[in-house]
Order: C-alpha cells, then structure tokens, then sequence
C-alpha cells in the first residue's frame, strides 16, 4: 500500500473557489489523477475515505465540493433529514457547472507536478450520475460509475438525459447497479447498457442483490460483499485504462 498525504485545497475557477479534498502519494515521482465525485451528502467522512483509497492504490485523488455554489463546506451524514437537504443542492446543480467545475478541477491536477495526462473518475449516487457526465471529456480514460440515479431520465438543470451524451464517452466505463435500487428499475438500468452497447464504448455493467448505495459503509444498505467485489473491478479499471 502506497503512503499518503491528505489536505484541503482550493480549486480556482473563474469568480469561484473550488474546495476539494487530495489525497496524494507521498515522495517523488508521477501518478495518474482520479477525480472522485460525492454523493449528495456533501465531501463527508465516506468521501474522504474513498479518496484515501484511491491514493494508497499509488493515484493523486481529489474530490471537488460539487455544492459549492449552493452550499459551501456542506457535509452531512445520512438521515432522512441529511438526504432531503442533500436533494435539495442537487436540484439546483446545473450540467454545464459541473462540467466546467470538472475542467477546473482537471486544470487544477495538470499544473501539479506529481500528476501525468492520464485522467479518471469514480462517483457514488448523484456522483455517479456526475462521473457519467465527465466521461463524455476527452481526458477522461476511465470511469468509475456507482448507482448514478436518473442517468437515463434527466441531466442536471435539465434538457435531454445524460444518457444522450453516451456517444461521446472515448474511455473505459464501468457501471456498478443494485438489482433492488429503487432509484434505478431494471427498465434503466437496459436503457444503459443499450446505449453504451449501441454507441460501441469500452464498458463493464456490474449488478449485484443490493440495494441503493450498497458502496457506503456508513448507509444501512451497506453491503460488504458487493462493495468488495465492485471495488476489485475498480482497481483493475484504473490499473487497465490508465
């Protein structure tokens, strides 16, 4: 396991500054770059965590406040008041902000110099549908999307689903589904797998008897074999595509 350094850093960007939490190897030398993406509790302590992870597999990982223009330093945990506030910030979250806070943050990692040009993301719930978004980027190669709800019924701000952008994903994309997410009914969840299979895009579709943020140890609908598995598959997306 690779040592890591941990900090808060600013992401600048335009009028706005971007916080963000890094993860990063420790000592010299050059790392491929992971964004992850929260899921619509804010940058919390499970966010963290994953960031840690990704970095001690030998990545620079930084997660971006995705709320905040809506809600700086926004963090919370996952009771129902917690989700409803969450939802709340989502629903005023644009597609072209998160695009643009996306590029920000790729600028952010290009000027590091412990960073090489090879770009991916992993994503949970609302950052799962973000990841799926930011694989239509041409710098991004690889795409960790978990239970990204609403991918092929709308985009953020509204206009045509998310889903409709599929074409232009030039990566790798692996997409980890609950069989029991109600978010996501096996009806979406076809819809997916037909467009990335249309669209002749590099892509793994994972399913698994779980419920809804079966990734989060934190959630009651953890699931720990699942979230073992998936997190197998991660690693060898990361190690394969970048």
């Amino acid at each position: 396991m690779v040592q890591i350094q941990t900090e808060t850093v600013a992401i600048p960007h335009k009028n706005l500054s971007i916080d963000a939490y890094l993860a990063e190897p420790q000592g010299l030398g050059s790392w491929p770059g992971v964004i992850v993406f929260q899921e619509v509790f804010g940058v919390n302590a499970h966010i963290r965590a994953v960031t840690e992870r990704v970095a001690e597999l030998g990545y620079v990982a930084i997660a971006p406040a995705l709320y905040q223009r809506q809600a700086p330093g926004f963090e919370v945990g996952y009771t129902p008041a917690d989700l409803a506030q969450g939802r709340t910030y989502k629903n005023q979250t644009t597609a072209a902000e998160l695009l643009s806070d996306i590029q920000a943050t790729l600028a952010y990692l290009d000027q590091k110099e412990n960073t090489n040009a090879a770009y991916g993301t992993i994503g949970f719930c609302f950052g799962g549908h973000v990841a799926y978004l930011a694989a239509t980027l041409p710098e991004i190669k690889a795409t960790a999307s978990f239970y990204g709800a609403g991918i092929a019924t709308m985009t953020p701000g509204g206009g045509n689903p998310t889903l409709t952008l599929t074409p232009n994903i030039q990566g790798v994309i692996y997409i980890f589904l609950g069989t029991e997410d109600p978010l996501i009914p096996p009806s979406e969840m076809q819809q997916i797998e037909t467009a990335l299979s249309t669209h002749h895009i590099q892509h793994q579709v994972f399913s698994y008897p779980a419920d809804h943020g079966f990734f989060c140890d934190q959630r009651a609908s953890y699931q720990p074999d699942a979230a073992a598995q998936a997190w197998q598959h991660v690693q060898h997306l990361f190690q394969s595509a970048l």
